[in-house]
């Protein structure tokens, strides 16, 4: 899908290093070039980041550490906890702690963490910048590579105030809500308040629609009706159709939803918090892997009720 027409707020431009080009970091850093900014960027693909950097510009960078380096501003868009220790502090790579990008940030600069991790895990990597007088913001996102590409994610931070007043301008580039939800932490938290609510809205909604063919209505207008009412939501509109058509092959994969719902209930049960129904539903999500559909978008949970 293309990217559509974005106007980007003028801001001071600055020199950033962006690590993590998938699908969502791609289009996320693609962003801030347009926005004058200038980029190092740093994928463990060096091709992809050398393909990224011929269409949109910037530098190829041989090692998180050399994409720090000079930079005032690291944004992470990685996969796992493991990931983000690694890119930051070198874990598993050839020149350990050296090729971390921690090694060459410069004191009074500021990480932002875009993966969605722990809340331990922002809370561990905001203490070892902090050893270095380096600032951190987790900053997970929700919206999936189509508000990515279009400029329009959801953006929910954890850190001080001064941090995210540092980042706030910069990120506002791929994004149309940017909020600060309080100490470090904080935003992964809230994406795990948001993993929730999802997993159980495209359960219901699989049910609904399932339910619906099985009695004979024309769903497409059935959609068409309760999506005005009470029912309405993103999924509803977004994946409702598309789940009738059978169609999954966009969207958030099946793999990174169990991998997200894992950390939810890791932190439910260190709360004490009840979840019996994402419980539920990350087993049905196990279902979808034991049958070769982990790479599916998560609205597939309607081919386990066929």
């Amino acid at each position: 899908m293309p990217i559509v027409a974005k106007s980007y707020e003028p801001v001071p431009a600055r020199h950033l290093a962006f690590i993590g080009l998938g699908t969502m970091g791609s289009a996320m850093a693609a962003h801030l070039v347009r926005a004058g900014h200038r980029l190092s960027v740093f994928n463990r693909s060096a091709a992809k980041a050398q393909a990224w950097v011929a269409e949109h510009g910037g530098r190829a960078a041989l090692s998180p550490a050399d994409a720090a380096c000079g930079a005032d501003m690291l944004l992470l868009c990685v996969g796992r906890d493991e990931d983000v220790r690694q890119v930051l502090l070198g874990e598993g790579l050839p020149g350990g702690m050296a090729d971390g990008a921690l090694s060459t940030l410069a004191p009074g600069s500021v990480v932002v963490d875009h993966t969605t991790t722990s809340a331990d895990l922002a809370r561990h990597m905001a203490a070892a910048c902090a050893e270095r007088g380096v600032a951190w913001v987790d900053a997970p996102v929700s919206g999936g590579n189509v508000g990515a590409e279009q400029g329009v994610l959801t953006i929910m931070c954890g850190g001080s105030l001064a941090a995210f007043q540092q980042v706030q301008p910069v990120i506002a580039a791929y994004a149309r809500a940017v909020t600060l939800l309080g100490e470090v932490g904080s935003g992964q938290l809230a994406k795990m308040v948001n993993q929730i609510a999802v997993a159980g809205l495209l359960q219901g909604l699989a049910e609904a629609l399932a339910f619906g063919q099985k009695a004979g209505l024309d769903m497409e207008a059935v959609l068409g009706v309760i999506t005005q009412g009470a029912a309405g939501s993103w999924q509803m509109q977004h994946r409702g159709p598309t789940m009738l058509a059978d169609r999954f092959d966009f969207g958030f994969a099946v793999d990174w939803m169990r991998k997200d719902l894992g950390l939810v209930l890791d932190e439910g049960r260190r709360l004490g918090a009840r979840l019996p129904a994402t419980a539920l539903v990350d087993q049905f999500y196990a279902d979808l892997q034991a049958h070769g559909d982990g790479r599916l978008d998560t609205s597939s949970l309607i081919r386990r009720l066929r």
